[in-house]
């Protein structure tokens, strides 16, 4: 038999309110019980959209990643509700974790630490370090004390494909492979956490996200290194979303060095375009715009806002049956860099020509 399509349920947590309503609370309470069970739930962060299971639950945890098609090389993130909860599954908790948990948590950064033993094999892909977050969405974090265990969560859709930043998102990239959703409506920040490793020295930034290295050195006093390698000593990648393919949308995409002659040469081919640009009132993009078969996209000119509306507008233009995909290609500097690394990885599973 079929399996059928999970419930989606609203969750929200007014700011003047001192507890979530009691429909939130019932919503949390079944999220609870699904996850206590060994089942998936699709949980709102504030970065991305996450498939969670008990961290704890070695069965559970492979269930993710049977639900994303994801390689078992590629390690996971577990998210906790406070810093107490991460030193326990830490099997040491360096200087570095301190002051950035300190600093960032509840928020939109992961420490690399040494794991601690009650951290399945699955969750690490064998290897000797585990990722930990504390998301700043404070209906995941009272689900995570609901539930009285840590849970893994890695992007709440398929291997490789675009993250999910929307509950719809979510229903649409995995359907019945996930049992509850959980809709907490748009993620605020649109982009993957900053991963950074805490076990070297000086910490390296694994992965790019919305807080950037000045950011951490600032808090840490010291240099950090950006661009540590994907790979560990001992084999296993130490930090998810540094695969050279990732974040990618069905329609090919693309970053061409001079995005207005790529747009018009497939245009003249006959291809429909959709193009994300931040200079849509340039003479060069308005000559272009009258073409039905070019759909722009006017994208925001300051990196938050873009990284905000990144996965969204690329999920809206893979519903457009458009042959093409075209980014103007970021500025350079460590502001936009996050937002370089995402679209980096996107255009790389694209098939351009020459």
């Amino acid at each position: 038999m079929a399996r059928t399509l999970p419930d989606l349920l609203r969750i929200e947590w007014p700011a003047e309110s001192p507890a979530p309503p009691a429909q939130t609370e019932r919503a949390l309470d079944r999220a609870a019980e699904v996850l206590r069970r060994g089942g998936l739930v699709a949980i709102p962060t504030e970065t991305v959209y996450g498939l969670a299971a008990d961290a704890l639950d070695e069965d559970a945890v492979a269930g993710i990643f049977r639900a994303k098609g994801r390689p078992a090389s590629n390690p996971l993130i577990v998210h906790v509700s406070d810093v107490a909860m991460a030193q326990a599954l830490a099997g040491a908790w360096p200087p570095a974790a301190e002051a950035i948990a300190s600093a960032f948590w509840p928020g939109p950064v992961t420490v690399v630490v040494p794991r601690g033993p009650r951290i399945p094999d699955v969750v690490t892909a064998g290897g000797a370090t585990v990722a930990l977050r504390c998301p700043e969405h404070r209906l995941t974090r009272r689900l995570i004390d609901k539930v009285g265990r840590p849970l893994a969560a890695p992007s709440a859709n398929r291997s490789e494909a675009v993250s999910a930043t929307t509950a719809h998102h979510v229903l649409a990239g995995l359907g019945s492979r996930v049992e509850l959703i959980l809709d907490g409506g748009s993620c605020g920040r649109g982009i993957e956490s900053t991963v950074v490793d805490c076990t070297v020295d000086p910490p390296q930034i694994l992965r790019p996200g919305p807080v950037g290295a000045a950011e951490l050195q600032a808090t840490l006093g010291r240099p950090i290194a950006a661009g540590g390698a994907a790979v560990g000593a001992d084999g296993p990648a130490r930090s998810p979303g540094t695969r050279s393919r990732h974040y990618a949308p069905r329609t090919p995409l693309e970053m061409p060095i001079d995005p207005p002659g790529r747009v018009a040469s497939l245009l003249a081919a006959g291809g429909r375009v959709g193009w994300m640009t931040v200079h849509a009132a340039d003479p060069q993009v308005r000559s272009l715009a009258a073409s039905r078969d070019l759909v722009i996209v006017p994208m925001p000119c300051q990196p938050e806002e873009f990284a905000r509306v990144l996965y969204a507008t690329l999920h809206a233009l893979d519903q457009r049956g458009l042959e093409r995909i075209v980014a103007d290609p970021p500025p350079e500097g460590e502001a936009w860099r996050a937002v370089r690394d995402r679209l980096t990885r996107a255009a790389a599973a694209g098939d351009a020509p020459a």
